[in-house]
């Protein structure tokens, strides 16, 4: 059976795991580099990217989720996304593990957050369906560059999603939703 972590220092950390036990998967919290022990992959919930960093930092996580991330799957959702950029426009801890650059809040304040169907071809195995996307406070997906690639943009072309190798990002919150597809690809990538 795969065991999949959740990064629990803060965020939405359990809604992933009750989308993961869904699914079938043991499910467990990550606080201290120990726990890494084992895992199959990661999520970086959503969250406030700066706080997950300044925890990681005080933790001593970031050197050991960035050997986790050269060698295991890792989906950062959201706060989790930036936090996996090599860039967030200002400063604070990253992992730097995916090229791609992100800008926080990119949609404005939370009574700004919104929901939008997107065509996401990596999906589409699955279920021909559009995948409804909730986004919150949301960050965008500025560039994408290096190996990584474009997963999902928006209509008006903002990127949304995005994937390098077994590195996963996201600017919206699937564990927000009925939708397991998400979840069942990053499972894939984590095999």
């Amino acid at each position: 059976m795969m065991n999949i972590g959740v990064l629990a220092l803060q965020g939405d950390f359990s809604e992933h795991i009750s989308m993961l036990k869904r699914l079938g998967v043991t499910a467990s919290e990550v606080r201290l580099p120990r726990d890494l022990a084992g895992l199959d992959g990661l999520i970086i919930p959503g969250g406030e990217s700066t706080t997950i960093g300044k925890l990681a930092v005080a933790y001593d996580l970031m050197e050991p989720l960035r050997q986790f991330g050269r060698e295991k799957a890792i989906w950062g959702t959201c706060a989790g996304a930036i936090f996996l950029s090599k860039d967030a426009r200002r400063d604070q801890p990253l992992l730097g593990l995916m090229d791609i650059t992100v800008i926080r809040n990119a949609f404005g304040a939370q009574v700004d957050s919104f929901e939008a169907d997107l065509e996401i071809d990596a999906l589409k195995k699955q279920d021909q369906s559009p995948y409804h996307a909730v986004f919150i406070r949301a960050p965008i997906i500025e560039t994408v560059s290096g190996e990584a690639k474009i997963l999902s943009a928006l209509a008006d072309g903002r990127i949304v999603a995005a994937q390098q190798g077994k590195l996963l990002a996201t600017s919206f919150h699937p564990e927000l939703t009925a939708d397991t597809r998400f979840h069942e690809y990053f499972l894939s990538l984590a095999r």
